[in-house]
């Protein structure tokens, strides 16, 4: 069999996506925080760029032009397109004429604050004092030598985010080069500080610290955590009256006693600063009618450098190396301009959009929440549901009954008995509600919650409840069980 090399045509189709259309499909899932960093950093970047301080002339104070009504004369209906990226950035565009005709100024910042309104320097976030900070103050302050101090110096730096200690004792003796007694001893003084039981080394010696140092000593209760933790902890309050042989109620006194100790007595030091959360969007009802306003606060409003755009109008003798990379940077400072608006733009729709949805819910509750996908949003605005879950993700709504990620109203459907279909949403808040006005002696089981909601035409698998139940944080019929 012969071998040829020939040519021979052949008609492909393919997606290419071009660095402006990554940048607008990056810009749709940014958050607000993360969007004005892009921003400031482009502006570094790019010196065409600059930030304008006029007023917004907008009818609208949602950051959307202003709609036509219905029976204007020469209405059209407004179609927000979806950025394909086709034909952006080519060198043969007329850029001179298209900063001639366009005014680029329209994507404006609100008027900076006087210097009366600003807030005041006892307002701006300081340093959150560390556990590791707490305890070493108090080391210092104690009477332990230096020898001591750099054992307690050593303890206090293999403490975990919840106060334990990490570290054996004979590791600490083989870093130190002291003798267990004296490593012993400081472990005990640092136990003693605040907060009571730090520098444990499990639960139980974290418990028993904190017992020991009540003004009150409970000897039953200081007990029952040495000897009965397990049985403590699976609520087997009968098994311990038995076992040490005394009454139920002197039981469930001493277990009420523990109930108030703090088993992470270093959880008050660690973690992250909870943030406020700032909606992207918010709702108000207006007349009984339904308004949207996009956050557009903080947000830099961009416009083109006047300088720059007189170096391609006016000065047509300008090298051509600069001409080059003035326009370079002219079309990636409009497209980013353009991008930006387009992502508000669409946020503004999908949020109209799930208002039009969720209607009966911002009026009467999470009981009214009503099923929803992404297909049923993106066929609305006509837009690919991967744009619609960029621009939900990580964006909140401030609306009526609360504030809300705009996830939360995408959720699957449950039918009931009589043909209605209910959100899961909604029927986690239910099952909520149950174990909330439940009698604390003795709770629900998943198989009790069950038919409760049965009962009110919810037909639901008992693993089911027992998924919501765990995705709420709320714990099994047994750990719920009072006995006091």
């Amino acid at each position: 069999m012969a071998l040829e090399l020939k040519q021979s045509p052949k008609l492909v189709q393919q997606l290419v996506i071009t660095p402006q259309l990554q940048q607008a499909i990056k810009l749709l899932q940014l958050t607000r925080l993360e969007l004005v960093d892009l921003i400031s950093q482009e502006m570094k970047e790019n010196p065409l760029l600059e930030e304008t301080e006029e007023e917004r002339d907008r009818s609208e104070p949602d950051g959307s032009p202003p709609e036509q009504g219905e029976g204007e004369p020469g209405a059209e209906k407004e179609v927000t397109a979806e950025v394909k990226g086709d034909g952006e950035g080519r060198d043969e565009f007329d850029w001179e004429n298209y900063l001639d005709n366009y005014n680029i100024s329209s994507y404006q910042k609100s008027s900076q604050q006087d210097g009366d309104e600003r807030p005041s320097f006892e307002n701006f976030l300081t340093k959150r004092t560390t556990l590791f900070d707490h305890l070493f103050w108090q080391l210092q302050l104690s009477h332990f030598s230096d020898e001591e101090q750099r054992v307690g110096i050593s303890i206090l730096g293999n403490l975990d985010e919840d106060g334990y200690l990490k570290i054996s004792l004979e590791d600490l003796c083989a870093e130190t080069q002291l003798p267990v007694e004296r490593v012993e001893g400081v472990l005990r003084g640092i136990q003693q500080f605040d907060p009571i039981g730090v520098a444990a080394r499990d639960l139980k010696e974290c418990l028993l610290i904190q017992l020991e140092s009540m003004s009150v000593r409970d000897p039953l209760a200081e007990r029952i955590v040495h000897e009965h933790l397990s049985l403590l902890k699976n609520r087997n309050y009968s098994l311990l009256a038995k076992r040490l042989g005394v009454s139920l109620e002197e039981v469930n006194q001493a277990a009420w006693v523990v109930s108030k100790l703090d088993p992470k007595p270093g959880r008050a030091f660690g973690g992250d600063v909870v943030q406020e959360i700032i909606p992207d969007v918010y709702v108000y009802k207006v007349e009984g009618e339904y308004v949207i306003y996009l956050n557009d606060d903080d947000i830099p409003r961009l416009k083109v450098n006047p300088f720059y755009r007189s170096i391609l109008t006016e000065a047509r003798t300008a090298v051509e190396e600069d001409r080059k990379y003035i326009q370079e940077k002219l079309r990636s400072a409009l497209w980013l301009i353009r991008s930006i608006h387009q992502r508000q733009r669409t946020i503004y729709k999908v949020t109209k959009s799930i208002v039009k949805f969720q209607k009966e819910f911002l009026d009467k509750g999470i009981q009214f929440l009503r099923p929803l996908v992404l297909r049923d949003v993106a066929e609305d605005i006509e837009m690919h549901e991967s744009t619609i879950s960029r621009v939900t993700h990580n964006k909140y709504v401030h609306t009526p009954q609360g504030i809300y990620e705009l996830k939360f109203f995408f959720n699957a459907g449950i039918t009931s008995t009589e043909g209605d279909t209910l959100a899961s949403e909604s029927v986690k808040n239910l099952v909520r509600e149950i174990i909330a006005k439940e009698d604390p002696k003795k709770p629900y089981s998943d198989e009790k919650l069950v038919q409760i909601l049965k009962g009110m035409n919810i037909h639901i698998a008992r693993r089911t409840v027992s998924k919501y139940r765990e995705m709420m944080k709320i714990l099994s019929s047994n750990e719920r069980r009072k006995m006091f």
